[in-house]
């Protein structure tokens, strides 16, 4: 996996939870992932992006927009609309910060649980704990979503 990114993988879309009608511009989103086995719950803005029942998408979770894997310092930089970076590849992009990490009760965690909120926009990503030992909590992370035409 290139630098500076935690996770990668093609997910289906099996669930849109109908209960997050009560905000408007809001959907809820239970996914698969085809390759680890990974499974998704993710809120996603309906004005600025649209996913429906059984689409698929590419998610990618990065510490950093920088292809080399350097870290950002921090500030905002006005070359960024012109320059090159992961953000460009995809469609829908988020910032957020894990704020819990969750394992099952045995001895090795062998499933984990990492939530990460996107300024109140939430994400559960569960599985194999070895496909998410890089999050970490209150790290700070990249979601970068392009939805898959098949």
């Amino acid at each position: 996996m290139a630098t500076g990114m935690l996770f990668e993988d093609i997910f289906d879309i099996k669930d849109i939870d109908s209960e997050m009608k009560k905000f408007d511009r809001v959907a809820r989103l239970h996914c698969d992932s085809e390759s680890f086995k990974m499974d998704l719950v993710l809120d996603i803005n309906t004005q600025l992006y649209q996913l429906g029942l059984g689409d698929k998408f590419r998610l990618v979770l990065a510490t950093t927009l920088n292809e080399d894997g350097r870290p950002h310092d921090g500030d905002y930089n006005p070359l960024w609309d012109t320059a090159m970076s992961r953000a460009s590849q995809f469609d829908y992009v988020m910032y957020g910060k894990v704020y819990r990490i969750e394992g099952d009760d045995t001895e090795v965690a062998s499933r984990v649980s990492a939530y990460v909120s996107f300024g109140g926009l939430l994400m559960r990503l569960q599985g194999d704990a070895n496909n998410l030992c890089g999050m970490q909590l209150d790290q700070n992370i990249y979601l970068l979503l392009k939805k898959l035409a098949f």
